[in-house]
Order: C-alpha cells, then sequence, then structure tokens
C-alpha cells in the first residue's frame, strides 16, 4: 500500500468553492488527510490571499502558500453559464462541496445545495458564512476582526484596551468545526447512503469558544473582564518579567503546583501564609501575591529561571518566545512539524508548518504532496481526467475566456 492510499481520506473528493482562509483552511487539512481537493478560483484573480504579502515566494503570497498546500488549482469564470455547467459536471462527482459565499449568492449560478442534490444525493455540502444563513446579518460579510469584537472575543483579550488574538483564530476554529462536521456527515452517509448540508459560521465558533466565560455569564451574570496574560479564576496563572526583561509564563493551577512554584523560588512561608492557602483565597487577594511574585521574578534572569523551573520539572512553565524562538525550541524540532515542499513550477522549495496530528503508521512528512498550486495550474488535467473534456473542447474554453 503506497503512503498516499494509507490516508485516512483517500479516494474523498472535495470540490473547494472557498476563498480567504476559513475554508481554504478546512479543504486544506481534508487534503492533508488524503482528500482530493479541487480549488476553484477566479480566471486572473484567483483567491484574495494570493496577494496577502508581503512576504512572498516567488509570486504567491506566503499567507497563500500556508493554507493551499495538496490542492489542484482548476480557474472557471463562475458568471458564465458554461462555467456554471463545468461546475455542476465536477459537483456530480464529488463527495464534498465546500463554498463560503454570501447566503443566496450562488442561487443565481444554480448552485446551491437544492441545485446540486437533484443531481448527486451522496453530496456533503457545507457553507461556511459569518452570521449564518438566516438573520438579520445573514448579508453581512464576515470577517475574522468584526467577529472577534462583536462575538465578545476581544472583550476579553488584552490589559487596559481590548485586543484582538494574534492571529484569524476564529475563521480557523471555523475551519476545523468544518472538519469535524464534514467527517461526521461522511461517516453518517455511510450509514444511510445520502448527503446533507452542513451550515458553519463565523459567529456561532466565536461564541462556543467563549466557553466558561460564556457560561459564566448565562449562569452567574459575571461580566468577564480583561487581564492580560491571567486568570480570571486562578492564581498565579501569569506572565511575569525577569531581571533582563524577558518574560517567563507560570500556571500553578492547583495547590500542588503552587506549593512547587514557591519553592522553586525560594519563598516556602507563601504556602502556610493564610492568604494563599487554596486557589480561592489566592484569586481574592490576587493583588498582594502577584505583587511578592513579581518582585521575586525579577532577582533572576529569564534563562536562570528557566534551568531552576526545568530542574524542578513540576510546574508547567514556559518563555514568550517570538517566531526565532518558536522554531528554535528544542520540542518543535524534534516534533519535526516543520517541512519543505518543493513545485516543479517553482524555483524556490517553501517551508510549512505540517499537520498538527500524527496518524500510526503514517509519516507526516508523506501527508504534504504537493505546494499550493499555481492560479488554474491544473485547470487542463482536471477536466481531461475528471471529466473527459477533449483538447478542443479546452482551447475553445480557454479562447472563450470561460477557464484558465
Amino acid at each position: 500500500m503506497t503512503a498516499i492510499n494509507r490516508l485516512p481520506l483517500h479516494g474523498v473528493k472535495i470540490l473547494d468553492l472557498t476563498r480567504v482562509l476559513a475554508g481554504p483552511f478546512a479543504s486544506m487539512v481534508l487534503a492533508d488527510y488524503g482528500a482530493d481537493v479541487i480549488k476553484v478560483e477566479k480566471p486572473g484573480q484567483g483567491d484574495d490571499t494570493r496577494t496577502w504579502g508581503p512576504p512572498y515566494v516567488e509570486d504567491q503570497s506566503a499567507y497563500f502558500l500556508s493554507i493551499n498546500r495538496n490542492k489542484r488549482s482548476i480557474a472557471i469564470d463562475m458568471s458564465r453559464q458554461q462555467g456554471q455547467t463545468i461546475i455542476r459536471e465536477l459537483a456530480k462527482k464529488s463527495d464534498v462541496l465546500i463554498e463560503n459565499y454570501l447566503p443566496g449568492q450562488l442561487k443565481k449560478f444554480g448552485l446551491e445545495y437544492q441545485d446540486l442534490r437533484s443531481i448527486n444525493d451522496r453530496l456533503i455540502y457545507c457553507s461556511i458564512t459569518g452570521y449564518g444563513s438566516h438573520g438579520p446579518y445573514s448579508n453581512r460579510p464576515g470577517y475574522d476582526l468584526v467577529i472577534q469584537a462583536l462575538g465578545g472575543m476581544m472583550s476579553i483579550t488584552g490589559s487596559s484596551e481590548p485586543v484582538k488574538v494574534g492571529v484569524a483564530v476564529i475563521d480557523l476554529a471555523t475551519g476545523l468545526s468544518s472538519v469535524g462536521a464534514i467527517t461526521a456527515a461522511l461517516y453518517q452517509r455511510e450509514k444511510i447512503g445520502k448527503g446533507t448540508k452542513i451550515e458553519c459560521s463565523l459567529l456561532e465558533t466565536q461564541l462556543s469558544l467563549l466557553s466558561h466565560i460564556g457560561a459564566n455569564y448565562l449562569n452567574a451574570g459575571w461580566e468577564a473582564q480583561r487581564h492580560g496574560t491571567a486568570h480570571a479564576s486562578i492564581v498565579p496563572y501569569q506572565a511575569f518579567t525577569c531581571q533582563d526583561g524577558e518574560r517567563i509564563v507560570v500556571a500553578a493551577a492547583n495547590d500542588q503546583f503552587f506549593k512547587e512554584l514557591c519553592k522553586i523560588i525560594n519563598l516556602p512561608e507563601l504556602v502556610t501564609n493564610d492568604l494563599f492557602k487554596s486557589n480561592k483565597l489566592r484569586v481574592t487577594n490576587r493583588m498582594q501575591l502577584i505583587s511578592i511574585l513579581s518582585k521575586k521574578f525579577m532577582e533572576k534572569s529569564l534563562t536562570e529561571w528557566l534551568e531552576l523551573f526545568q530542574k524542578s520539572n513540576k510546574v508547567p512553565y514556559g518563555p514568550i518566545n517570538d517566531m526565532k524562538g518558536v522554531f528554535e525550541n528544542e520540542q518543535v524540532t524534534f516534533q519535526k512539524q516543520v517541512l519543505e515542499m518543493k513545485n516543479p513550477n517553482r524555483t524556490k522549495s517553501i517551508r510549512v508548518v505540517g499537520p498538527s496530528v500524527n496518524f500510526e503508521n503514517i509519516e507526516k512528512s508523506s501527508m504534504l504532496r504537493h505546494a499550493a498550486p499555481l492560479l488554474g495550474e491544473h485547470t487542463r488535467s482536471i477536466l481531461q481526467t475528471e471529466l473527459h473534456y477533449t483538447n478542443e473542447q479546452l482551447d475553445k474554453l480557454i479562447h472563450e475566456k470561460i477557464i484558465q
């Protein structure tokens, strides 16, 4: 059995009509798992993220390259009737279709779920939107920044001022939710023999990510506060500045961790202090305890503290790394998740962060089959192999600018 045949989604065909991040991230994860993903793009332009730079690797943005590996690109003018026909023909042979257009936008093209279900009742149709397909906000375009603001994430992130998370976490989480829903639907189809429609929205994903913060408000009326790197319900659980200005994070999430922390930093008297004997007391007396700990951490450099914590190895801790620190970290290098990919159409290879999961007897490197495609790189081969178009038909479609 070849490496590709061992991947869990080998043989699953996915038609990907998504752009930007949430959808492309979802389809990339599915492609990493072995699915054959055909990425449909607009001729002459392609996915918006192709131009989101710098930095660029030759003519492609690093952003685009990071979320579109293992896909084949076909460039089709969806506004043209013949282009719509091609997409319907591909959908007829697909297991999954993913799209992230505004609700109702694909209706004019005859590419909504109801249209395609009539020609392929086994099709799993996944729609990714900003706010859902119905409701007062349904026709608003959904962008991560806005959803983080409206959905409460920014109100609980930061210190004095609300800030967004450093990556588009809602887009990425929505992509992962879509992956879970699609794989569940594939399993369901094995039992009932029919496809289904899935709807995922950035707003609903954001609300689910509020987790206990949302539960605190819904059940106790607690309005969340921003605590910077700290935690509302656990103390000490935050970053501390060291003598050299670098920072270390410490997560003393229970009494045993707190006891060991006090031993490491040579403040054993804190363990028996009536103000700090339990986490509940430490939360109540947060300011007093953090003031004591902050002064203590200023006595040594980050390197010195890391050596002491590593020697103990009984308290969760770590430095706040920049990207250089991340990719030079010994555990990161041991995991071998950073991989190099080559593309015969480019002179430079690219380095990528590989899949975040490991399957038994499958090398992580074997999950990466080819780098992100050039715009329309596979148009001819897809139409020839999947739909059996002739060279004459393809030349005509190219001449009429229906495909690229």
